[in-house]
């Protein structure tokens, strides 16, 4: 059956892009050159349970609560560091600017194998391409920063939107943006329920990213399941 699609819009955490390190590794290396002792898996276990916290707390970044996404970062970095034993509050200040300006950096991330080729692939074939993400203002330099941007006609983050996936709405607007109907569109990314299915329930088409064992988590057709991001090319050949 040919799916007749025009617009892709794309996850980018863990589905374009990755961290090179755990958060915690990360976090413990910038705290170590501030002079601060801090052991990894427990400020990596830290931060699990403040941004848990924080998200339930303030979703989306606090944006209906009056908070920035900024403040919001600080927050979690500076409380998952209090956690984890630090007192010291201006270091805690400074540390987390720094790890919010490190976060932008594309020594923070890495693509994920055949990203950058699937994305050029993609625009060669002319499909429309578009992001839709869960995340905050700093994607736009990050995916610069990491030479994507240029793949995308927009880049829609939660925080720009006033809504999170699995929120249809997020979609809807990205579908305006890029002038098609939700059948003539088709979602990729590595969430069954924020990605995968949430896109199917605007009506649009989708593909999971789930990597060949990492079978847990709800049945999908195989033909919706993407091994790898270069597996995507056969599914979507015009």
């Amino acid at each position: 059956a040919m799916l007749r699609l025009r617009l892709l819009t794309w996850d980018v955490k863990d589905t374009l892009l990755q961290l090179r390190l755990p958060v915690g590794q990360s976090y413990a290396a910038e705290a170590r050159a501030h002079g601060l002792q801090v052991q990894p898996e427990a400020l990596g276990r830290s931060f699990r349970e403040v941004y848990g916290a924080q998200s339930r707390r303030f979703p989306n970044y606090g944006l209906g609560q009056g908070l920035s996404s900024r403040q919001w970062w600080l927050d979690v970095v500076k409380q998952s560091f209090r956690l984890s034993g630090v007192q010291d509050e201006a270091a805690l200040a400074k540390l987390a600017e720094k790890l919010y300006r490190d976060y932008c950096s594309s020594h923070t991330w890495e693509l994920l194998p055949g990203a950058a080729e699937t994305l050029s692939r993609c625009r060669q074939l002319g499909f429309r391409m578009g992001v839709v993400s869960n995340f905050d203002s700093r994607l736009e330099v990050i995916l610069s920063q990491c030479n994507l941007r240029h793949h995308f006609e927009f880049v829609l983050t939660s925080e720009a939107a006033g809504c999170a996936k699995p929120d249809g709405r997020i979609f809807e607007q990205a579908l305006r943006l890029g002038g098609v109907r939700p059948e003539q569109a088709a979602h990729i990314g590595d969430d069954y329920s924020r990605d995968y299915r949430a896109a199917r329930a605007a009506g649009m088409h989708s593909f999971l990213l789930r990597a060949a064992g990492h079978g847990e988590g709800p049945e999908v057709p195989p033909e919706h399941v993407l091994p790898t991001l270069s597996h995507l090319l056969a599914r979507i050949e015009k």
